[in-house]
C-alpha cells in the first residue's frame, strides 16, 4: 500500500479504535490514538509530498481497487496527487495534527473524550478523501464525510438542545448546498460521460461550448454546492451557529479545512468555470457581498467565537472573489495562510475561554495583558494577520494580492472595479473589529476572575502557528505558486502596463485597512464612551441589532422557508390523503350501524316496515306506468 493511501487509512484506523473502545479508553491512551493517527498521516504527507516533489512529476495516480461498476461508470478509489493535492494535503494534516495537540489539552476532561477524538479522526480521513479522490464520486464522498462530521461535532455538547439545533442547522443548510452540487455533477456527466477530474480539467473547452446554457447551468450548480460548504451568500447563515461545537472543532473544521472545501472545487474544475464567464462574475459578486455582510455583523458581536466565524466568512469571500477575477493562485495562498492565522486565533481564543472559566463574552473578560502575555502575542500575530498588517504578517502577502489581481481585472470589466472597493471596504471594517476584539480582552476592565493554563500541549502549538502567521510563513508564497503551476493552476496575467496601478491599488488596500486599524484604536481605546452612548439611541441600538443578526438572513429564511414547511408539515401531520381512503370503511361501518339499527326483533316494526316497502314499490310502479304512457 502506498504512503499516500496510509495517509488517509492512519486516521480511519484511529477513528475505528476509538468509536470501539468509547468510555472504556482511558484519556490519555485516547489521547495518544487520536493525536497519534493524524501525526503519522501528517508523517506520511511529508514523505510522499517530498518523493513528489524530487521526483519532478507533475502528477501522481495511485488505484487501490474500482469502486463500482454499472453500465460503463466505473469510478475507482483512487488517489490522485497533484501540485493542488499537494497543498490542500500539506494543510490539512499540518493545521490538523496541531489543533489535535490542542484538543487533547483542552478537552481533558470533558465527557466523552474518545467520542470527540473518534469524530476528529474520521474527518480528517474525509477531508483527506475529498482532496485526493481522482473522480467528482470519491470527491462527494469526501465531501459528504465531512459534513457528517461537522453535524456530530457541532452538537457534541448534545445534551443542551440548542447545540443540537444547531448542528441540525449545518446540516440542513449544507445538504442544500451538496443537492445543487449533486445536480452539477449529473450535468458534467452528461456532457463528459465521465467523473474523472483530469479528462474533465483538460476537455472542457472541447467538450462544453462557452455560455452557453447548460454550461452556466452546470457551472452555477457546482458553485452553490461550493457556496454551501464555505458559507457563502445564500447559504451563509449555519457558519456562526456552528460555534456551538468545542473551540477545536470551530478551528479544525470551520477555519482551516472544511469552509475551504468549495475553494478547492472551484480551483479544481477552474476549465469548466472559465466556460461560463457570467458565473465566474457572479462568484466574485457573491464573494464580495459574503465578505461585507460578515465584516458588519463581527462589528457588534459579543462571543468571542462568533466574531472569529464572521471574520472565516469573511476571508473566504475575499478567496471566492479571486476565483472569479481567475487569480486562482492568489486565492489558494490566501487560503492556506488563513489556515494558519484562523487556526491561531481560534486555539487561542479557546485558551482565553478556559483562562475565564468558559466564559464567551469578551465584555465578560477584560484585563489579560497583565495576566498572559503569551495570548496577547499570539492573538496580536493572528489578528495582525486577519487585518493584513504590512510585511510583518501573512495576510498582507496573500490578501492584497487578491485585492491587487481584482484591481486589474476591473480594468477590463467594470463590476470587477466596483468589487475591488468591496474588497478594500471590507478590510476597513476587518482592521475595526480585530482590534475591538483585542482591546476588549486583553486591556478592558477585568470582569471575571483569571485562571492560569499551562502545558506544552497548549503552548506548542500556538506558537507555531503563529512563527507560520508571520512574514516568516510568506516565504512559502513562491514555492506554493511554483507547485501550482507545475499542476497546471493559472497563474493570473498581469498586463505590464497596469503594474504599476495594480501596486497602487494595493497600497491604497493597505493604506485603507491602516485607517480602519487607527479608526478601532480612537473609537474603542479613546472614545468608547462616545461609542457605548451612540450605541443606546435608537438609531445606534437599531443598527446593532440588524449586524448583530447578520442582515436579518435568517429571520428572512425563517419566514420564507422554515414558517411554510412548519405549517405543511402540521396540515400533513394527520395524513389527508389515508383520511380521503378512509372515507370508505366509514361508509362500511355507517351502513352496518343502520342496517344492524334495523334488526330490532319487534314484529310490529317488521310488519309496519314491509307496508311500507310494498306502498313505495307500488307508488314506483303506478308512476313507471304514468310516464311510460
Amino acid at each position: 500500500m502506498s504512503l499516500l493511501a496510509l495517509t488517509i487509512l492512519f486516521p480511519l484506523i484511529g477513528f475505528v479504535l476509538l468509536a470501539a473502545g468509547r468510555n472504556k479508553l482511558p484519556e490519555s491512551v485516547a489521547a495518544i490514538i487520536g493525536v497519534g493517527a493524524v501525526g503519522l498521516s501528517a508523517l506520511c504527507a511529508l514523505i510522499s509530498g517530498l518523493k513528489f516533489v524530487n521526483s519532478g512529476a507533475t502528477q501522481q495516480v495511485d488505484h487501490l481497487w474500482t469502486w463500482f461498476n454499472v453500465g460503463g461508470f466505473n469510478p475507482g478509489i483512487s488517489l490522485h496527487l497533484d501540485g493542488l493535492s499537494l497543498v490542500m494535503l500539506g494543510m490539512i494534516t499540518g493545521v490538523g495534527f496541531l489543533i489535535h495537540i490542542f484538543a487533547s489539552w483542552y478537552m481533558r476532561g470533558e465527557e466523552d473524550f474518545a467520542r470527540f477524538f473518534s469524530y476528529f479522526n474520521l474527518f480528517v480521513a474525509s477531508m483527506l478523501l475529498l482532496v485526493l479522490g481522482d473522480n467528482l464520486a470519491l470527491l462527494f464522498l469526501g465531501w459528504e464525510g465531512v459534513g457528517l462530521c461537522s453535524y456530530l461535532l457541532i452538537g457534541y455538547y448534545y445534551s443542551n438542545p440548542d447545540n443540537g439545533l444547531a448542528a441540525m442547522k449545518a446540516f440542513t443548510v449544507t445538504r442544500v448546498g451538496d443537492v445543487f452540487l449533486l445536480i452539477g455533477l449529473f450535468l458534467v456527466f452528461q456532457q463528459f460521460g465521465t467523473l474523472d477530474i483530469a479528462y474533465i480539467v483538460e476537455n472542457a473547452s472541447t467538450v462544453m461550448t462557452q455560455s452557453s446554457s447548460i454550461t452556466i447551468w452546470t457551472a452555477l450548480m457546482l458553485f452553490l454546492g461550493a457556496a454551501g460548504k464555505s458559507a457563502q451568500i445564500p447559504l451563509q447563515t449555519w457558519l456562526a451557529d456552528a460555534m456551538a461545537g468545542p473551540t477545536p472543532v470551530s478551528a479544525l473544521i470551520h477555519a482551516a479545512t472544511m469552509v475551504t472545501a468549495g475553494v478547492y472545487l472551484c480551483c479544481r474544475l477552474f476549465s469548466v468555470f472559465e466556460m461560463a464567464p457570467e458565473v465566474m462574475v457572479f462568484i466574485s459578486i457573491t464573494g464580495a457581498v459574503t465578505l461585507i455582510v460578515a465584516g458588519f455583523a463581527a462589528l457588534v458581536q459579543t462571543d468571542i467565537k462568533r466574531i472569529l466565524a464572521y471574520s472565516t466568512m469573511s476571508q473566504l469571500g475575499y478567496m471566492f472573489m479571486a476565483v472569479g477575477a481567475e487569480a486562482y493562485q492568489a486565492g489558494l495562498f490566501h487560503m492556506l495562510a488563513h489556515a494558519f492565522f484562523k487556526a491561531l486565533l481560534f486555539l487561542s481564543s479557546g485558551a482565553v475561554i478556559l483562562a475565564y472559566h468558559h466564559e464567551q463574552n469578551i465584555f465578560k473578560m477584560g484585563g489579560l495583558f497583565k495576566h498572559n502575555k503569551f495570548l496577547f502575542a499570539c492573538f496580536a500575530i493572528g489578528g495582525g494577520a486577519l487585518a493584513a498588517i504590512p510585511f510583518l504578517t501573512i495576510g498582507f502577502f496573500s490578501k492584497d494580492a487578491i485585492l491587487g489581481a481584482v484591481w486589474v481585472a476591473g480594468q477590463s470589466v467594470a463590476v470587477y472595479d466596483c468589487l475591488y472597493w468591496t474588497g478594500v471596504a471590507g478590510a476597513f471594517l476587518t482592521s475595526i473589529y480585530t482590534f475591538r476584539l483585542i482591546w476588549i480582552v486583553f486591556f478592558g476592565k477585568e470582569n471575571t476572575p483569571y485562571h492560569a493554563i499551562k502545558g506544552a500541549t497548549y503552548w506548542l502549538p500556538l506558537a507555531i502557528l503563529a512563527v507560520l502567521s508571520t512574514f516568516v510563513g510568506a516565504v512559502l508564497k513562491t514555492p506554493v505558486a511554483n507547485i501550482l503551476s507545475a499542476a497546471k493552476i493559472p497563474a493570473f496575467d498581469i498586463p505590464e502596463a497596469l503594474e504599476h496601478g495594480m501596486h497602487a491599488a494595493e497600497h491604497t488596500a493597505v493604506g485603507i485597512a491602516l485607517a480602519g486599524l487607527a479608526v478601532g484604536i480612537v473609537l474603542f481605546a479613546f472614545a468608547y464612551k462616545a461609542v457605548q452612548g451612540f450605541a443606546r439611541t435608537s438609531l445606534g441600538s437599531g443598527l446593532a441589532n440588524i449586524c448583530r443578526n447578520a442582515l436579518g438572513f435568517d429571520a428572512l429564511y425563517d419566514i420564507i422557508f422554515v414558517k411554510p414547511y412548519l405549517l405543511i408539515a402540521k396540515l400533513l401531520g394527520r395524513d389527508p390523503i389515508d383520511g380521503v381512503w378512509l372515507v370508505l370503511p366509514a361508509l362500511v361501518k355507517g351502513g352496518h350501524r343502520f342496517t344492524s339499527s334495523r334488526q330490532s326483533g319487534s314484529l310490529r316494526e317488521y310488519a309496519s316496515s314491509m307496508a311500507f316497502g310494498i306502498v313505495v314499490i307500488m307508488m314506483i310502479l303506478i308512476l313507471t306506468q304514468v310516464v311510460g304512457k
